[in-house]
C-alpha cells in the first residue's frame, strides 16, 4: 500500500472520502499525477488526480468529468469531483475486472467489439460539440476526412477495457468529436500491435457501423497519418519500446491499405 503524495491532496479528498485509510496505485495512468484505488472512511473509489495547474493534464481531467454522465453505463460512474488550491481529483465508482486480451483468438475479442459498437451508438452530447478531433492534422493533407459528429473514445487499449460482471471502457481522458470510423480504426491498430494480421484486425472492426459506412479513402488517409505520427514519435524517443512497437504496427497496417 502507498500513501497520498502530500497532505494537500488528503485535504482535498477529505470532504468526500473522509480520512484516507489505504491507497493502492494502479499500473497505468500516464496522464495523471495519481491513479489509485482509494479507501476512505466513507467508501472506496478509483481516484484520478492532477496538480491544479493550467495545462493539458488539468484540461483532460476536466473533460473526463464533463463526459462521464454521457458515457454511462459503459464507463464507471463519476461519484464526486474535488478541487483545492493544489489538486483536482475525480472519484469514480470502483469496479472489479481484468484487462482485456487483444491477442489473436482471444475469447475477449467479441466483448471488445461489442463495447466498441456501444460507444459508437452514443449520441454526441452538447458538452463535446467543440471538442473537434485534430491530433492527426499534422500528419495528413486531408484532415477534413477525419471530421464528423461522432463521440470518440480514442483510447482503445487492453488496459482500458475491463472485463468483469460487465465490460467497461475506462479512462475517458480525451474524448473528441470526429469521424465515426476513427474508434474502430484505433482498435485495428491495437489488434495489429497485439499480433493480428491487418486483414484479420479489419474483419473485427467491420462489424461496426462507423467502419462499414466510412469512405475507404478516409481510412487509407488515417492509416497513413498514424504511420507518419508514430514513426516521428519513435524517432524522437528511440528508447521507448512501446512507441517502436506502435510504429511497426502502424506501418504494417498502412502497407496493407496500400499506403506508406
Amino acid at each position: 500500500m502507498m500513501s497520498l503524495p502530500g497532505p494537500e491532496l488528503a485535504a482535498t479528498l477529505r470532504p468526500y472520502a473522509g480520512d484516507v485509510l489505504t491507497v493502492q496505485r494502479t499500473e497505468r495512468g500516464f496522464s495523471s499525477d495519481l491513479t489509485a484505488l482509494v479507501t476512505g472512511e466513507r467508501g472506496r473509489w478509483f481516484v484520478k488526480a492532477v496538480r491544479n495547474r493550467p495545462g493539458g493534464r488539468r484540461d483532460s481531467l476536466v473533460r473526463e468529468g464533463a463526459i462521464n454522465p454521457h458515457v454511462q453505463p459503459i464507463s464507471p460512474a463519476l461519484q464526486w469531483q474535488a478541487e483545492g488550491p493544489e489538486w483536482l481529483a475525480l472519484g469514480f465508482e470502483a469496479v472489479e475486472g481484468r484487462h482485456a486480451d487483444f491477442a489473436p483468438a482471444a475469447p475477449d475479442l467479441p466483448d471488445v467489439v461489442d463495447v466498441l459498437t456501444r460507444i459508437g451508438d452514443l449520441p454526441l452530447p452538447d458538452a463535446a460539440r467543440d471538442w473537434h478531433e485534430t491530433r492527426w492534422d499534422w500528419y495528413t493533407d486531408r484532415p477534413d476526412l477525419f471530421r464528423g459528429d461522432a463521440l470518440l473514445y480514442t483510447d482503445f487499449h487492453p488496459s482500458n477495457i475491463l472485463i468483469g460482471d460487465r465490460v467497461w471502457a475506462v479512462d475517458w481522458a480525451w474524448p473528441t468529436r470526429g469521424a465515426a470510423f476513427i474508434d474502430p480504426a484505433l482498435l485495428v491498430l491495437q489488434l495489429v500491435a497485439a499480433g493480428h494480421a491487418p486483414e484479420d484486425a479489419e474483419t473485427w472492426a467491420s462489424t461496426c457501423p462507423g467502419w462499414r459506412d466510412a469512405d475507404p479513402k478516409a481510412i487509407d488517409a488515417f492509416a497513413d497519418a498514424n504511420a507518419s505520427m508514430y514513426a516521428t514519435r519513435a524517432e524522437r524517443r528511440p528508447d521507448s519500446t512501446w512507441l517502436g512497437a506502435m510504429a511497426t504496427a502502424t506501418r504494417m497496417w498502412a502497407r496493407h491499405r496500400g499506403r506508406s
